[in-house]
């Protein structure tokens, strides 16, 4: 048995090499690409995955003065960073997309400067017949940087077709999506909304205007509504949801029928609603011990576009401050 032809042997690898050139760096472009992709992805969710974990153990809040950050900020940057982790991806994705198709046209001898050329003609006609996408593309990208809104925020959406209020369910790039009170889901293009109201940033404030007769000792009620205020504030169930005291801001309007005592409460906004309703019990329940009946106030029943606008969840209701009500 002779000696292997190693010089053939080379040669052979060599002439099959050079004969195959073209599909070996095609597909040495095609795994590099996928391997690019791989670590960038496996990057970029570690980072997602640290920051939200990061974020799940620091919250041991026992004070409550510190909820009127703590809780709310940690979950607003957990919903930011995950969407910003999908549209990282994304963009990640489609960029070595685009690159590797680049290479792959020019190692088949495609003219690639004429190809590009091509696209951007293609795609500047494609933005200008597509602006509205591009838009609401671009326009939901700054909401989701700027934080503006997040899923399961309370908002007041005033858009080009009118106003929409709910509970954000899905915050899109394209399109943000919010259920009203009336259980009905709105679709509303990014790129159509004008402001912004959200009620479930940093912390809410409930405010109670209660109509008093000119009859009543007018210290007597306040004293009695502030009482009544604070020993909600400081039951078990409520001390964590209370940020402040309550205060007394006096008397807010003098109208035929009664005057009107300000009562205000800082809370955490998930909970503004639910303490509005049992501190409006309680101090109905207190005024009754006291003697005092709360006189009814003129009150305008409103119809068609007026009543669906005064809906709570569709558009705030704009009164004067002599027609509020307990």
């Amino acid at each position: 048995m002779g000696d292997f032809d190693w010089a053939g042997f080379w040669g052979g690898i060599g002439a099959f090499l050079a004969t195959y050139d073209t599909p070996f760096r095609i597909a040495g472009v095609i795994i590099g690409a996928l391997v690019l992709r791989w670590v960038l992805v496996v990057v970029i969710r570690r980072v997602v995955d640290q920051v939200v974990s990061g974020v799940k153990k620091a919250q041991n809040v026992d004070d409550t003065v510190e909820l009127s950050a703590s809780p709310l900020m940690a979950v607003r940057v957990v919903q930011r960073t995950r969407t910003m982790g999908t549209v990282l991806n994304n963009l990640v994705t489609w960029s070595i997309v685009a690159v590797a198709i680049v290479l792959v046209l020019g190692e088949l001898n495609f003219s690639v400067t004429a190809l590009v050329a091509s696209a951007g003609i293609l795609g500047a006609a494609l933005g200008f017949g597509a602006q509205n996408v591009v838009k609401d593309m671009l326009n939901g990208l700054f909401i989701v940087f700027e934080d503006q809104l997040g899923v399961g925020d309370i908002v007041e959406l005033q858009s080009t077709q009118g106003p929409v209020g709910g509970v954000v369910e899905t915050v899109g790039v394209r399109v943000t999506q919010v259920r009203d009170v009336h259980g009905t889901l709105w679709f509303v293009r990014n790129g159509e909304i004008i402001t912004v109201g959200n009620k479930s940033q940093g912390w809410a404030r409930v405010i109670i205007d209660l109509p008093a007769p000119y009859t009543s000792n007018v210290d007597e009620v306040q004293e009695v509504m502030l009482r009544t205020a604070t020993e909600l504030a400081d039951e078990p169930e409520y001390k964590r949801k209370v940020l402040e005291a309550p205060e007394i801001w006096g008397i807010e309007s003098v109208s035929a029928e009664a005057l009107v005592i300000r009562l205000v409460m800082k809370v955490r906004t998930a909970d503004q609603f639910d303490i509005a309703r049992v501190l409006r019990l309680r101090l109905k329940l207190a005024l009754d011990q006291m003697g005092v009946a709360v006189p009814s106030l003129n009150r305008i029943v409103m119809d068609g576009i007026d009543a669906r606008e005064a809906v709570r969840g569709a558009k705030k209701p704009v009164t004067p401050p002599e027609d509020s009500d307990l």
